[in-house]
């Protein structure tokens, strides 16, 4: 049996020295060079490479480079095949960092400073403290929960919703479609960190932002898919909403032609939230891969097909 890395030169070098060091037995192969494709155990990708069975009938794990698998066309992939989500420490940590600043810049009302500066303007705005801010956050898994954690340590008043629920010191819990509405509307600066399904693509729409305070505020950092644009350019012009961070956006790169790029209400990063430290990600890959061939077959980051993540 081998082990096929289908991904960047970095990964690729960091990564074989780390397999070839703790684990000599196991064939370490970088794409395109697959060694025996019958001996292809398990393979680390971010999008599969066509006819997966065909290709690599023995196939048993494929692995997801990142923390989200909606890239992954599931029907390629046999029942049989378990899948991986990358979770580790540095991409943990980036996304809380990411949405502490964002939360803060929201929070204190930079993006309207950055506007009075390029119009020569000195205006102060009265600010609240984090202790009077409500925060929400749709999606309380391996990102969402450490995320509210630290902004209810960092004093926000917090809220977490998602499909099941899951409790959080100092947060207050909301779960299921019944408890959306009463969790919208606690929910002054909400962010996205949902993951993307057939159930959740386009669930930040006209419907769902009116039920945000007025003058609410929204970052998306998990998928660009999960935004209705245009719905979200008549929240700002309606004052339903006033700021928007987005970290992700349908399609990547954001086209030059749209809207959102010279709207001042609205800032925009290039999908780097979050991104899976090589070293710490290594680790954890490779603990998988032992914890895997010593007859481990449960793991909190695997896919549960039935819910897409």
């Amino acid at each position: 049996m081998s082990f096929l890395l289908k991904s960047t030169k970095e990964r690729a070098d960091v990564w074989g020295k780390l397999f070839r060091r703790e684990l000599p037995d196991l064939p370490f192969h970088v794409w395109p060079e697959t060694g025996n494709p019958e001996d292809v155990q398990f393979l680390v990708t971010w999008e599969p490479p066509p006819d997966l069975l065909t290709s690599f009938p023995n196939l048993e794990v494929i692995f997801s480079v990142g923390a989200g698998v909606d890239q992954f066309d599931m029907t390629g992939i046999p029942d049989h095949v378990m899948i991986i989500r990358m979770i580790e420490p540095g991409l943990t940590e980036g996304m809380v960092e990411y949405v502490n600043w964002a939360v803060l810049t929201l929070h204190r009302d930079i993006l309207t400073y950055i506007r009075q500066q390029r119009q020569h303007e000195w205006k102060p705005v009265h600010n609240k403290i984090a202790s009077d801010r409500r925060v929400g956050i749709m999606g309380m898994g391996t990102l969402g929960s450490p995320v509210a954690s630290a902004l209810t340590k960092a004093g926000f008043r917090c809220s977490g919703w998602s499909r099941s629920r899951h409790e959080v010191e100092g947060v207050t819990s909301y779960a299921g479609p019944d408890e959306l509405d009463a969790f919208l509307a606690v929910s002054e600066i909400l962010i996205c960190l949902l993951p993307l399904t057939d159930a959740t693509r386009g669930i930040l729409n006209a419907g769902l932002l009116s039920r945000l305070p007025k003058g609410a505020q929204i970052i998306n950092a998990a998928r660009g898919a999960h935004l209705i644009v245009p719905d979200l350019i008549a929240a700002l012009d309606s004052g339903q909403l006033s700021a928007a961070i987005l970290d992700v956006t349908s399609p990547e790169p954001l086209p030059a032609d749209s809207p959102l790029w010279d709207d001042a209400r609205v800032l925009i990063t290039p999908h780097v939230a979050s991104i899976s430290q090589t070293e710490t990600a290594g680790r954890v890959l490779l603990d998988t891969v032992r914890r895997y061939l010593a007859g481990e077959r449960h793991f909190p980051s695997m896919v549960d097909r039935s819910k897409g993540y």
